[in-house]
């Protein structure tokens, strides 16, 4: 069985037992989480369709951990107009497992 949840603006395709990174959760290591925001759930053949939501299907998942992700550069350049603009950024991120799914 899988399901596609959002979660943070973006879209994840999750089965059980699998390990995503979301956006950053405020929820504690270790702590149950659950996603309401379920858009889709199918099982081989059958497949269920929210519009936009799917009403009584969620998504629980445990959180292992939180983290930032690489450091990305960003750098703004004009030449020879002595204009240069240099930051960096890293997004933080959570780590979730997906324990069960109940499609709705």
């Amino acid at each position: 069985m899988y399901a596609v949840i959002a979660t943070g603006g973006k879209q994840y395709r999750v089965e059980e037992g699998s390990v995503l990174r979301v956006e950053l959760l405020d929820a504690a290591e270790g702590a149950e989480v659950t996603f309401d925001d379920v858009r889709l759930v199918g099982e081989g053949e059958s497949v269920k369709l929210g519009t936009p939501k799917l009403a009584g299907a969620s998504v629980s998942a445990t959180v292992q951990r939180h983290g930032q992700g690489d450091k990305v550069s960003v750098v703004k350049f004009r030449r020879r107009k002595h204009y240069l603009r240099m930051k960096n950024h890293r997004q933080k991120f959570t780590e979730v497992k997906v324990t069960g799914i109940v499609a709705g």
